[in-house]
């Protein structure tokens, strides 16, 4: 039996259509990573996840903090790299996706689609 026997799938993008303000929380969640990083979209899971009729800002949020958390552990193993240059490298490839695709999963969350970053971690489920 290997390792990877136990990985799990990204959960399934919610279904039906979210209100506006639902959207726009959504889309912060996820534009709010590329400024502050895990805190933004962590405040605004903790904010929303009581709420059960905030399915789509929960669902949107967790993935944005999932993927910041990844990008975290991303940094800090880059920065560790850095003492053999590799690290300098990959230091602003990281920042670059993360701009990227923080900006790709804000336009799909405000158009109301559930986006899932290609790569992430899922620590938060």
């Amino acid at each position: 039996m290997s390792e990877f026997d136990n990985v799990t799938a990204p959960p399934p993008p919610t279904t039906g259509e979210a209100p506006q303000d639902q959207r726009t929380m959504s889309l912060l969640a996820h534009l709010l990573g590329i400024v502050t990083g895990p805190i933004g979209a962590l405040i605004i899971w903790l904010v929303s996840k009581d709420d059960a009729s905030k399915g789509f800002v929960v669902d949107q949020s967790k993935e944005a903090l999932n993927f910041q958390i990844t990008v975290f552990i991303a940094i800090v193993i880059s920065w560790i790299l850095a003492f053999v240059l590799i690290g300098l490298l990959l230091m602003p490839l990281v920042g670059i996706a993360n701009l990227v695709l923080c900006i790709i999963a804000g336009i799909k969350a405000n158009n109301g689609e559930s986006y899932r970053y290609p790569f992430a971690l899922r620590l938060i489920k």
